[in-house]
């Protein structure tokens, strides 16, 4: 549809479907065992039993029609293989950058380059670093420093650009722990962890000066980057007459690089890479990819896996696919808000964070609300999602001594690409309306075994009374 046409009320799908797949129907006897025996984790729960699943967005994509035909293409040769080439291509076409290192998946590159240059005594400041990002920083020896803006934990503000870095607050951090040891500056675009926020071209134009003054790297974690364009495009009145591919190189274009996931806006099941312009950074990492992911041209993915990559990075700047994809975002947050649910404002990119804490005032953040409020959800209807609270985010447990509370108690509801339609998020809205008329019915849980690293993924709990 051209943008010269009508402007319709109703965006439909910018794809028919193809294939199909079950849902997993289980009853709520069963999904009550089903909770007991995982521990209270969703993680724990078979997918099969998942009816439907806001888990994550990251690799979980359906991938198209064109994707499969490029799996088909894929060069398995160990090195040097032609798929390699491919993908280096769409990559450089689209960021600009010289040197591309695949990757098996986002944190292998957060390994890779925090080894490269993290350690004791250097920092690493961001907008927000999400939970694998700040793990790799800190398993490094690094410290990992959050700046964001004071909109970002106004979660009713409507501000158009939350995932916003602080100046003022970069320019002092700088000065008080010394520019020698910042190891970097990192953009998370869009802000996963403060609600999936768009940062702007302005605020990243005042981040590169900065870096500049100081002369210090600058590099964006870029999973969903076309989803930031697509915001910046319709927030950001300086960009409204630039194409989605156009605002994408404006961004890139202000960093010295980046990492990505290629399990969200690549549109792939598996994959990311390292895209940089520091020789030297890429010679170390080069090392330490060859003893843990495989060779350069294949970096722990398969031929296949790369051709399928480079058609979905071109697929994803596409403005139909995006005006969909944001649009059934905001479709799912406006229904919510209608059954009584508050959530962070305004809708960001890839999903809606349920603020848990106005929602569930009655559970203390000590017996872990979101998660709490994800187990309910489960357990009513079958949906899996993700709890970004004290539980994922927060440390300890009052039993302790010394519980550290998250700064906010949210459930993320991720929506995966081209796979749910509007009757799917329909029946959650409807879904969470009964739990708000019934809330004060979800009780607190209570941690019973934890893990010093990444705990959600691990951690067993139980019900309180």
């Amino acid at each position: 549809m051209s943008t010269t046409e009508t402007q319709w009320k109703t965006i439909i799908e910018p794809f028919k479907i193809k294939s199909v797949e079950p849902l997993g129907f289980s009853s709520r006897t069963e999904r009550k065992k089903l909770l007991e025996r995982a521990g209270y984790n969703l993680f724990n729960i078979p997918a099969d039993k998942v009816l439907i699943d806001y888990l994550t967005d990251s690799g979980t994509n359906a991938m198209s029609s064109a994707q499969w035909s490029a799996v088909m293409r894929g060069d398995e040769s160990y090195a040097g293989a032609r798929s390699f080439f491919v993908f280096e291509s769409a990559i450089q076409k689209i960021t600009g950058y010289k040197k591309v290192i695949p990757v098996h998946q986002g944190r292998a590159a957060e390994r890779i380059l925090f080894a490269v240059i993290g350690g004791p005594g250097k920092y690493v400041l961001a907008n927000t670093l999400f939970d694998t990002t700040r793990a790799n920083v800190e398993g490094s020896g690094s410290v990992a420093v959050d700046l964001p803006v004071k909109s970002a934990g106004e979660f009713q503000t409507q501000a158009p650009f939350k995932g916003n870095m602080d100046l003022k607050a970069l320019e002092q951090t700088i000065n008080d722990v010394g520019a020698q040891r910042v190891a970097l500056v990192l953009m998370t675009v869009t802000n996963n962890a403060m609600g999936g926020q768009p940062a702007s071209i302005e605020n990243l134009k005042g981040v590169r000066k900065i870096c500049s003054r100081y002369r210090l790297p600058f590099l964006l974690d870029a999973a969903r980057f076309a989803e930031n364009a697509y915001l910046i495009k319709m927030r950001e009145p300086a960009c409204r007459s630039l194409s989605i591919p156009e605002i994408a190189r404006r961004m890139f274009d202000l960093a010295d690089g980046c990492l990505v996931s290629a399990k969200k806006d690549g549109l792939t099941n598996i994959g990311g890479f390292m895209a940089l312009n520091n020789e030297e950074w890429v010679r170390k990492a080069k090392e330490i990819l060859i003893l843990g992911e495989g060779f350069p041209t294949y970096g722990g993915l398969a031929g296949r896996d790369l051709e399928a990559i480079a058609r979905g990075l071109e697929e994803v700047l596409d403005e139909e696919y995006l005006k969909y994809r944001i649009r059934s975002v905001e479709y799912l947050g406006k229904g919510l808000k209608k059954a009584g649910v508050p959530i962070v404002e305004p809708p960001g990119g890839h999903a809606i964070y349920v603020d848990v804490r106005s929602f569930l005032p009655h559970i203390p953040p000590y017996q872990f609300p979101g998660q709490a409020l994800a187990c309910a959800l489960y357990l009513e209807a079958g949906i899996r999602s993700f709890e970004i609270g004290s539980l994922s985010m927060g440390s300890g447990t009052i039993e302790s001594g010394q519980f550290t509370p998250a700064k906010m108690e949210l459930l993320r509801l991720a929506m995966p690409r081209r796979v749910y339609t509007q009757s799917h998020i329909d029946f959650t809205i409807e879904v969470f309306g009964k739990l708000a008329a019934e809330k004060k019915k979800i009780h607190g849980l209570r941690l019973i075994n934890d893990s010093k690293t990444l705990r959600h993924f691990t951690a067993r709990l139980s019900p309180l009374p």
